[in-house]
């Protein structure tokens, strides 16, 4: 499906994770969380390859807005494509909100109180992927 300029008019979104496939659709916009930040992707975007943190990727299909939690792997672009393969890839109605939150608790405490045998960067991340889990979760929440 092409628009009259010779751009695409959708683009495919395909998302899979180490364990499966979630999302193989047409969109019309895609919001990664890159790197080094969010960054939007429409039809006919320039080719790019971006390593992925941890956030929420959002897609718009007509008014419909999808929101997906992300860590980590690797977003492709194309003019007519968005490939992400992501080492966790989940929709926060499937979030274990009370499992989140402990994971939060966890990491907040091995940041506040760090010993020789813990590593912090790992607790930061951990605690980045329950913050991250636990509002998309209280979204998914809202919505229904």
């Amino acid at each position: 499906m092409a628009a009259a300029s010779g751009l695409p008019a959708k683009i495919r979104l395909q998302i899979v994770s180490a364990e499966r496939s979630l999302v193989d659709e047409l969109v019309d916009e895609v919001e990664i969380p890159g790197w080094d930040g969010y960054f939007g992707v429409w039809p006919g975007h320039t080719p790019l390859l971006a390593a992925l943190s941890v956030g929420t990727l959002s897609y718009r299909q007509g008014p419909e807005r999808r929101l997906l939690v992300l860590a980590f792997g690797f977003a492709e672009v194309q003019p007519d494509r968005v490939t992400i393969l992501a080492q966790i890839a989940e929709r926060p109605e499937e979030i274990d909100f009370e499992r989140a939150r402990a994971a939060r608790t966890r990491a907040e405490e091995r940041i506040a109180t760090p010993t020789a045998d813990i590593d912090v960067e790992r607790a930061r991340i951990a605690m980045l992927k329950a913050l991250v889990r636990l509002q998309a979760a209280e979204r998914a929440r809202m919505r229904s």
